[in-house]
């Protein structure tokens, strides 16, 4: 937990002090808003991005990096060329405007007829970012018989459009950007070579047919990859232990009937192995781009397989009486290969690492279900052959957890009565949510996964603890639930309390997303810090946050009809503004406000909160210096005798200050 240091009154702050940042400066400001700072792959790859897009949109079947001996690296295409006319509205060449405008780009027409139907890029800020971070970036575009040239110094236009006929060597279409990093934004100016070549490699394998080069200037050596064989040949190529039944494949995509709820063309291609040791081998992409965090879409892949393999097995009647599978039993062995393609994906961050689109989750567990369950029936004796390998998982999950609870001993506090406790003793998978109130607690209850999730309703707002002594912390009745729930005793910042009788691996502060439900959170936050601080330092403490809005938009282009969920007033106005620019009228759009968890019904709650896969949860942690500044920011914030303190903080920085938790 950490608070903005308040400092004192800054005479010298007044409205020239405001500074607001154009072009590309504020990338320039601050580059790792924007990109990778560790190296500059990151940037390159956002050229290269643009390039696979163009591929992917059905233009071009070559793409050519090279490494040139001065540092520079350039990337070639035979796409349809950036167009370099004068932009209707702007009045400055089309071409310039890409590399010098953040959120400018064709990828926002996602509509029918719209450029890119699907692709990486989002936000319109990729090149822009790899130009402002470049001491010299150069294009060249190849279109309609002429040959446009531009060149750029750090981020600003050196050398403007010039635009020639097409000599009769020229290529037809195209674009070649060629990019100097500069090095003052990177921990490192030297490209990682075998990052880049796996990037490129990947890229041919999910667009077969296209031929991928990287050239070497300074050795002249050349490497070239060409995939036909696809997600199947480069699995193959990749294990590094023998499978235990063949490898599962397939892909999918919608047709766009109102039936499937997903938009024409969203689907994905996918190639699992199962194998019994090893390190699994996992890589997935969105649109060509790799999502090495993962997301959703693989929350979607292993849902599927998890309900396929569980399905055959009840079906076939395999499981030995006892053993209760859960998704990471088939999950944990399964090497695979995900290519998904979603209309309008939104990723963590602009380095694009991590899918969060909650309808991607059902995208893929929609297609790769039914196909995994049809291959095992049609398959049986593979189907007992990984059978046998998941409840294996299962059995040595179930004996490491046997193990734990044998350490506990026999001395255990009677549970309160209005826990309603989880099936799983397994404290690496459960988690109790404190939940505000008994008409949210109802709906958390029916909502909630019963094998892993515990609710522990509570009345009204909890006691500050902060000035409580610990002998007298359990005449509180709820303090005492928590306490006895949770499985560990009050402590101070410098004990050693016994953790071995922890029942969760997740302690979850569920409130509503009002100010009332704020104040919920710091009041149990005080109390963890207070009196559970190792629960804290161990990384046991999260903070849920359930959705303020829900919108429902209407159909719109290819894309159908969705509920829309925003955390916050900003999430809102974002979303409203991503309606409008995909064409939906203005109020076709209907927004709804939860006043309270008890609003929600219990699979909204799933959907939004309680997920694993697809909702939103903070870890709490110590803030920068650590325990001792935090804890005089809780003494002025919590400290009874501290009004004054409370009050001059309010009249000095109550429009400033932030809570990081």
């Amino acid at each position: 937990m950490a608070t903005k240091p308040l400092s004192a009154p800054n005479a010298g702050y007044g409205e020239s002090s405001i500074r607001v940042l154009k072009g590309l400066e504020p990338v320039k400001q601050r580059p790792g808003m924007y990109t990778r700072t560790d190296n500059p792959l990151h940037i390159i790859q956002e050229v290269i991005d643009n390039a696979a897009d163009e591929a992917l949109a059905g233009f071009g079947k070559r793409i050519a990096v090279t490494l040139h001996t001065d540092g520079s690296i350039s990337v070639e295409d035979e796409g349809r060329g950036i167009p370099f006319g004068m932009h209707p509205e702007e009045g400055v060449s089309v071409v310039e405007i890409v590399f010098t405008r953040l959120h400018a780009g064709g990828k926002f027409d996602k509509g029918s007829g719209g450029a890119y139907s699907f692709s990486g890029g989002l936000h319109g800020v990729g090149v822009s970012v790899t130009n402002a971070l470049s001491t010299r970036l150069q294009v060249t575009v190849w279109r309609d018989k002429q040959v446009a040239q531009l060149a750029f110094g750090g981020g600003d236009v050196i050398e403007p459009v010039t635009v020639r006929p097409a000599a009769s060597g020229d290529r037809k279409n195209g674009t070649a950007v060629r990019a100097w990093p500069d090095p003052k934004y990177f921990e490192s100016a030297e490209l990682p070579k075998g990052e880049l070549v796996h990037m490129l490699r990947s890229k041919a394998v999910l667009m077969p047919g296209v031929t991928i080069t990287l050239t070497h200037e300074k050795t002249g050596e050349t490497q070239t990859w060409l995939y036909k064989g696809g997600l199947r040949d480069y699995l193959t190529q990749t294990l590094n232990a023998d499978p235990v039944i063949p490898l599962f494949e397939g892909e999918q995509y919608a047709s766009g009937s109102e039936t499937e709820n997903f938009a024409e063309g969203e689907g994905a291609a996918w190639c699992v192995a199962f194998t019994e040791e090893g390190a699994p081998m996992r890589e997935s992409y969105v649109n060509l781009i790799p999502t090495v965090a993962g997301g959703t879409h693989e929350s979607g892949l292993k849902d599927g397989l998890f309900q396929a393999v569980k399905g055959f097995i009840e079906m076939h009647a395999l499981s030995p009486k006892g053993v209760k599978l859960m998704p990471d039993d088939v999950f944990s062995r399964a090497s695979f290969v995900l290519s998904a393609k979603v209309l309008d994906p939104q990723f963590q961050g602009q380095t694009k690492e991590r899918l969060n689109s909650r309808d991607a989750l059902r995208l893929v567990s929609t297609y790769v279900k039914p196909a995994l369950e049809l291959w095992l029936n049609q398959h049986v004796d593979h189907g007992k052959k990984l059978a046998d390998l998941v409840i294996k998982q299962a059995q040595a999950r179930q004996r490491a957890g046997q193990k734990v609870e044998k350490k506990k001993g026999s001395g255990v506090a009677v549970l309160p009565g209005k826990l309603t406790d989880c099936e799983s003793r397994d404290i690496s998978l459960n988690e109790v949510f404190l939940v505000e109130g008994d008409s949210a607690g109802g709906s958390a209850k029916m909502g909630r996964d019963k094998e892993t999730q515990a609710i522990l309703p509570l009345r009204g707002k909890v006691l500050n603890a902060w000035e409580v002594e610990r002998d007298l912390l359990f005449k509180n009745n709820e303090i005492h639930d928590i306490s006895v729930a949770i499985g560990v005793d009050p402590h101070g910042p410098n004990d050693t309390p016994d953790l071995s009788g922890l029942r969760y691996g997740k302690v979850c502060i569920l409130s509503d997303a009002d100010v009332d439900g704020s104040h919920i959170q710091v009041l149990l936050l005080t109390l963890f810090f207070r009196h559970f601080p190792k629960l804290i330092e161990t990384g046991h403490i999260y903070v849920a946050r359930p959705p303020l809005y829900r919108v429902d938009a209407p159909a719109r282009g290819k894309k159908p009809a969705a509920k829309i969920y925003a955390l916050d007033d900003g999430e809102l106005h974002a979303i409203l503004d991503k309606l409008r620019k995909e064409g939906c009228r203005e109020g076709a759009w209907s927004i709804g406000r939860f006043k309270g968890l008890g609003e929600m019904n219990a699979e909204q709650l799933w959907d939004t909160t309680l997920n694993p896969e697809t909702r939103r949860l903070l870890p709490v942690a110590y803030g920068e210096p650590g325990f001792e500044s935090t804890e005089g920011s809780f003494n002025k914030l919590m400290g009874k005798g501290e009004a004054a303190s409370r009050r001059e903080l309010m009249e000095l920085h109550g429009d400033a200050v932030e809570i990081d938790i």
